[in-house]
């Protein structure tokens, strides 16, 4: 038999049992729907997770770390590199050659000091962290109430929200309201702030620099073994610095770094020489030495370059941390999440699938005189089985692309519930649903499938009925 006859043959038999045949569509068509709408919701929460976190600035950074200082965000054994005792030093030829790498973008240290802050002559105790200028893309100041900073070694700062609440007295109480950004950012924007801090200057065995004005000093030396004494002298600065803006999140909330409540130029950090822990250790390598951070952070040029340039950085000697380390037990959990929900939205596949057999088989019933006659006129148990082959797969085609568009309708109407309940908790609307076109073609070739296997027995039990029973079937 043609396939054109096929074709044509199926669809007539689809239509005179138009009823029957549309609540068997309509019931496989639900079936796929329900697949849908629950993985285009697993697979929309997984894109709008990293989303988040390629914006937060983290999905492309490798977080660099000294073995020297026993500290390491890598729990598992280290295969590769020199042992702890033996591994250099963490300082600014270090991260000059990782910045070198293949594939980085940049790499800057992470300066964070502790330090007293005068806000209308009140003093305030806080730690303030530098942040590089492209930390001006970071999610974390999409909200943000004023602007960032105007160059990368202006004298300026941006408040963290907390921090704000204390300078202006307005600590949340329990059971309050809780104070927007807004109301936060409009008497603080364009105010001053002193920052008090310790410089340390290193004295070469020369004479004393003489403290300028305002300033005071002290002078620590240090010998070790046969190294000449290294000496230096700390003195106390302030500085002014502008507030410029006031961000709700924190862009060090996933680092697991102590937590910064005011941010400031890393360059400008980086030129005040504020006295660090790091520094008292600094003295035993003499003068002149470059100085050593707690940990670098590098970004690279894509995503996919991450795990190539922790091994680089591996084999130099450091340890290392990457968002795609902590993200493997994030994407394992969504594997399994997106294998329920495939799950249990098959089970309603599943049940279209009985409905298949049902429908086929009372049309073997019905259609008993027809078979027969076809037999008799010389067609095939194979041409009959391609018959009903035909109707279920054309059942399954229908079905599944109308069961398609209703699961997007579902996500859309999900999608939309969502956005307005996040609206109304003062949260920014978000797109927790996706349906990519592999899902689409997944998803109908999956109904094909099933309406295919569904008419298996009733293929082969019309292809096996005897003709001459057929004809005699009133």
């Amino acid at each position: 038999m043609k396939a054109y006859d096929l074709t044509e043959l199926a669809v007539r038999n689809l239509r005179e049992s138009g009823l029957r045949n549309s609540l068997t569509t309509v019931g496989i068509s639900v079936g796929v729907a329900s697949l849908v709408a629950m993985l285009s919701l697993g697979i929309g929460l997984q894109q709008l997770a990293s989303r988040r976190l390629q914006k937060s600035g983290l999905f492309d950074t490798v977080v660099v770390m000294s073995r020297r200082d026993l500290r390491s965000f890598n729990r598992e054994p280290q295969n590769s590199g020199p042992a702890p005792a033996d591994s250099p030093m963490l300082d600014e030829t270090a991260r000059q050659r990782i910045e070198r790498l293949p594939n980085v973008r940049e790499a800057y240290p992470d300066i964070r000091f502790i330090t007293e802050l005068r806000y209308e002559d009140k003093p305030h105790l806080t730690m303030l962290a530098g942040l590089p200028f492209s930390a001006k893309n970071n999610d974390a100041f999409d909200g943000m109430q004023g602007k960032f900073f105007s160059s990368e070694t202006a004298p300026e700062i941006i408040l963290q929200k907390a921090f704000a609440e204390e300078l202006l007295g307005k600590r949340p109480q329990p059971g309050a309201d809780e104070v927007k950004v807004t109301e936060l950012a409009k008497p603080l924007l364009g105010q001053e702030l002193v920052m008090r801090y310790t410089e340390r200057v290193e004295n070469p065995g020369g004479p004393k620099r003489v403290p300028r004005a305002g300033e005071s000093r002290l002078t620590a030396s240090n010998q070790v073994n046969d190294l000449p004494q290294a000496s230096y002298s700390v003195f106390l600065r302030e500085q002014k610095l502008k507030i410029v803006g006031v961000s709700d999140l924190d862009p060090d909330s996933m680092r697991g770094a102590a937590r910064a409540r005011v941010f400031l130029p890393l360059k400008l950090a980086e030129n005040l020489r504020v006295m660090q822990p790091t520094n008292l250790r600094d003295t035993s390598r003499g003068l002149g030495a470059s100085p050593t951070y707690a940990t670098v952070s590098v970004r690279v040029t894509s995503p996919k370059y991450v795990q190539s340039v922790e091994d680089a950085v591996r084999k130099m000697g450091f340890n290392t941390f990457s968002i795609t380390d902590a993200t493997r037990n994030l994407r394992q959990f969504f594997a399994v999440l997106d294998l329920f929900l495939g799950i249990f939205g098959s089970l309603a596949l599943a049940v279209a699938s009985i409905g298949i057999v049902n429908t086929l088989v009372m049309a073997i019933l019905e259609r008993r005189r027809e078979i027969g006659i076809m037999k008799a006129l010389g067609a095939s148990d194979t041409d009959v089985k391609k018959l009903f082959f035909a109707e279920a797969g054309a059942m399954g085609v229908m079905g599944g692309a109308l069961g398609v568009a209703l699961g997007w309708v579902i996500g859309r109407v999900i999608n939309l519930g969502t956005n307005l309940y996040l609206r109304r908790q003062n949260f920014p609307p978000e797109q927790i649903w996706a349906v990519p076109w592999w899902l689409v073609a997944g998803a109908i070739g999956f109904a094909i499938l099933v309406s295919l296997v569904s008419g298996m027995y009733p293929a082969g039990r019309a292809a096996r009925l005897d003709p001459v029973q057929a004809l005699r079937y009133e």
